[in-house]
């Protein structure tokens, strides 16, 4: 038997949204085996083994624990201290194929147990190098067969001998992997509800003095109006609040509740836990300082923590949390330390740092925007602004979405998730950088070798604005809350002043705005007619997307007249306006309109400056591109063979455990398993060696240096159109003596390319993000930082956001005179690298340059590319929770 793999352990959300544990059988498991099998039914019993079966022999036992962990696999499911699930698989047919099967306690059916275990068998099974399940299931188990019916697979059914012979391949398809993401966030939601909304609370720590954070906390509760029951619990019962009764413990509690929040000294946090799991206790809220952000014992104290919690089927929010806030009727939640509930509204607010989160409320009043949810994940131990947007995705009281991250602990995920987030509704980050030295103490994150403008892309692909700070954040949200999305980036610009209407036009275009209509610019002491009508002209012309006012205070009161009918006019319209009315204070009642069809209101968004306006304007307008772009499926291209490319990288990792760098023909082999062809090259150790290479490739050929630490310009400057042998043996001349003494004169002759546009394809495996894509055009362009960046596993519209994404990308659209580049098949090329990165996470880096592009295809000159032992990737396909 092989070491048990640890690796396959995991922490799950199930559909009813408890927590639950999946991890491999043990032999120690004998006794669990036993009692859960005789809990069964004789029904469930019958199902499974297809014969009575009262109780397991002892050599049933051995059997069923005792696995291989290879040819045979068996993961058992827990919730607390009971078993509850287990699903197995034995591979015949040289390992190829795996019969499948599960088995679920009766109390635990239909709560989506054997979709989980099926989910982490597939995963396992591709990582043993299992291609297909087979399972026999009884026609009358309609539950089993619709695990694997509904799971997305191409399931091949027949009926033999009173048997439904299933069978299908556990490669991930299209359809699987969108009843994973549905089930997943279905799961997480449902899991973050008693959280969120809950019916019933109790505040662990509510002293009788008033300063003290439990006592603080559970005023707030109170003040705030929460409409569901309440509870206060204090160990120390004689400290008395007038008419309100106190529980010693949350086990003495008259009825479970849905969320515990815990006010008490960090050491006494693990026994108010355990007596949330004796309760039933759904989720809890960690209030407490003194965890993972005081060092070492705090670090081990929080990870008992969430060991308790997640045993006990809870989310945890914290530790170290400031709080959460549900401002909705009838909710209207204040479990913070916020002074006072916001006023209702669409916005949706997530804050890792608690002192940043009383900022984002005090903004968000300013600003006179209305909160649905405020969440502050503190040290964020389990609940993450991941898991709050799965619970936004859904939730139709929240239309826009702000969320200020200090750390990203798994950004696959986050993109993943942030990207169906955004396809319903906005989505705003703050992320003040990536480096290790913006994350707070007390968050558990792997650091990163990608560059900055990585994670920019990441949020690009997801169609996430990405803001600098708290008054971008807001000048965008008050746009998106109150106005139209800009349907293009075509603006007017209307007001009564030269100075604004220059500032905003400049803005606008610096900011890939086109000023269509403008800027008009009435005289200082226009009439409010005049004023309407330039205004009911920039709306109506069918050449602008968004109006842009700006308006200076000439007489005394005037700012609210044209506030009032700024609010009359575009209230009528489908097209955004935004303005500045500087010289009047108070000016956002009268750019209120009145109640429309909808009931709704909708309000001019007004700000201090033009360029705020603008920016503002542009932001909103670039998520309307990324809403209405083509983002395509996922990149699958045709004639790749993972297992060969597996099978020949398992070969070198054998040899060198540490990795290495892969031979020219290792790469060739390697790429060639996803349909890549690389250029031959011969390598030549004279200039007569260089001849008869020359004369066997057949002219024109090319001299080169293929030494990774030679710079590209200098061998472009020996490159030539080589037609004669003297020109052969003297480029080789000339180039070895230029390079010997580097000890750089590794030299080979190739075919010379069609004349075209050199381009850079490059991947790499980075602990953070895992695979990173980076294109870019050779040369100047590349070496001046103009690469642009995606994180697999990508659409066909990333691939081609990515060509796009170069500054120097118009390069491709004119070769020489001769007309654009084979588009497609760069596009091809870059899907290829990109899947091979996604499904090869021992490919540590991989170097396509020069890919030459022309009209007539695309030719990869060299490669590149280094192997190591794959470093345990995050969001690996099959549901699990963060480890915290």
């Amino acid at each position: 038997m092989t070491d048990y793999p640890q690796h396959w352990e995991a922490d799950v959300v199930l559909r009813d949204g408890s927590v639950a544990q999946v991890r491999p059988i043990r032999p120690s498991d004998g006794d669990a085996l036993r009692a859960f099998h005789d809990a069964q039914s004789p029904e469930s019993t019958y199902l499974r083994f297809f014969a009575p079966m009262k109780h397991l022999s002892d050599k049933d036992v051995h059997r069923f624990t005792h696995v291989d962990y290879i040819n045979r696999v068996a993961l058992v499911l827990r919730s607390g201290d009971r078993l509850v699930g287990v699903g197995r698989f034995d591979r015949f047919d040289d390992g190829r194929k795996a019969e499948v099967a599960f088995n679920v306690a009766d109390s635990f059916q239909g709560r989506g147990v054997g979709s989980v275990l099926l989910e982490h068998l597939a995963a396992i099974g591709l990582e043993l190098g299992v291609e297909e399940f087979v399972a026999d299931v009884l026609p009358q188990n309609v539950k089993m067969l619709s695990v694997f019916t509904e799971a997305g697979y191409a399931v091949k059914r027949a009926f033999e001998d009173g048997v439904v012979a299933l069978s299908f391949p556990i490669e991930p398809t299209s359809a699987s992997r969108q009843v994973v993401v549905a089930r997943e966030q279905r799961a997480e939601a449902t899991s973050l509800r008693a959280l969120l909304a809950p019916q019933s609370v109790a505040v662990v720590g509510v002293s009788e003095k008033p300063t003290r954070l439990g006592r603080r906390v559970w005023q707030q509760v109170v003040d705030g109006g929460f409409t569901g029951d309440l509870f206060a619990v204090n160990s120390s019962v004689h400290q008395a609040i007038p008419d309100v009764k106190i529980y010693e413990r949350v086990t003495d509690l008259p009825q479970p509740v849905d969320l515990v929040v815990i006010a008490v000294p960090a050491a006494a946090t693990l026994a108010v836990v355990d007596d949330c799991t004796t309760l039933g206790v759904r989720a809890v809220t960690v209030l407490s300082e003194g965890f993972a952000e005081a060092g070492g014992d705090g670090v081990r104290l929080q990870r008992e923590l969430l060991r308790r919690a997640r045993y006990g089927g809870m989310r945890v929010l914290g530790p170290n949390s400031f709080g959460l806030i549900n401002a909705e009727t009838p909710i209207r939640l204040n479990a913070s330390l916020a002074d006072r509930l916001p006023d209702p509204g669409g916005l949706g607010l997530f804050s890792q740092s608690g002192a940043l989160g009383v900022a984002v409320l005090d903004f968000a009043q300013l600003r006179g925007l209305g909160i649905s949810q405020f969440v502050n994940a503190g040290n964020r131990v389990d609940v993450s602004g991941n898991d709050v947007m799965q619970y936004w995705i859904e939730h139709e009281e929240t239309t826009l979405v702000g969320l200020y991250l200090e750390s990203v602990g798994n950004p696959r995920k986050f993109s993943r998730i942030a990207r169906r987030l955004s396809e319903r509704k906005p989505v705003i980050v703050i992320k003040p950088g990536t480096s290790s030295y913006g994350v707070p103490a007390g968050h558990r994150v792997r650091g990163t070798h990608a560059d900055p403008e990585a994670f920019q892309a990441m949020l690009d692909q997801a169609g996430v604005i990405r803001v600098d700070d708290l008054h971008r954040m807001f000048d965008v949200a008050q746009l998106l809350l109150h106005q139209p999305a800009p349907r293009g980036r075509r603006v007017a610009i209307v007001g009564n002043s030269d100075a604004l209407g220059a500032i905003a036009a400049d803005t606008a275009v610096s900011h890939g705005l086109e000023v269509t209509r403008g800027p008009v610019n009435l005289p200082a002491e226009s009439a409010l007619d005049d004023m309407r009508e330039a205004l009911r002209d920039a709306f109506a012309d069918a050449s602008v997307d968004a109006v842009v006012t700006n308006f200076m205070r000439q007489q005394q009161g005037d700012g609210h007249e044209v506030g009032a009918m700024l609010a009359e006019i575009s209230s009528v319209s489908e097209k955004p306006c935004v303005t500045t009315i500087l010289g009047v204070q108070g000016v956002s009642d009268s750019l209120a309109s009145g109640t429309l069809e909808d009931g709704s209101r909708r309000v001019v968004p007004a700000y201090p400056l033009p360029e705020d306006a603008v920016r503002a304007l542009a932001l909103a307008a670039g998520r309307s591109d990324w809403t209405a772009a083509d983002r395509g499926e996922l990149v699958l291209p045709e004639g790749i063979d993972p297992e060969a490319a597996g099978a020949l990288i398992d070969r070198v990792l054998e040899q060198s455990p540490h990795g290495r760098d892969l031979q020219p023909d290792e790469v060739q082999e390697l790429l060639a398993a996803y349909g890549i062809t690389v250029w031959p090259a011969r390598p030549v150790k004279s200039a007569s060696q260089a001849e008869s290479a020359a004369k066997d490739i057949g002219y024109p050929v090319v001299v080169k240096s293929v030494s990774p630490r030679v710079r590209s310009q200098t061998i472009t400057a020996v490159r030539a159109d080589l037609r004669h042998k003297v020109a052969v043996r003297d480029a080789w001349t000339a180039l070895h003596e230029a390079l010997s003494p580097t000890g750089d004169a590794e030299l080979v002759v190739q075919h010379m390319a069609t004349p075209g546009v050199a381009c850079v394809v490059e991947s790499g495996e980075d602990p953070l993000f895992g695979p990173v894509l980076r294109f870019a055009i050779s040369g100047a362009p590349e070496e001046m930082g103009d690469v642009g960046y995606r994180i697999p596993p990508l659409t066909t519209g990333d691939v081609s956001d990515l060509i796009d994404s170069v500054r120097a990308a118009p390069l491709l659209h004119n070769v020489g005179g001769g007309g654009v580049i084979d588009r497609p098949a760069l596009e091809d090329l870059i899907a290829r690298v990109a899947v091979l990165a996604d499904q090869l996470p021992q490919v540590a880096s991989l170097r396509l340059s020069p890919v030459n592009t022309h009209p007539g295809g695309v030719d990869v000159l060299d490669a590149r590319c280094s192997v190591a032992p794959p470093q345990s990737r995050q969001d690996t396909g099959r549901r699990a929770l963060s480890s915290g």
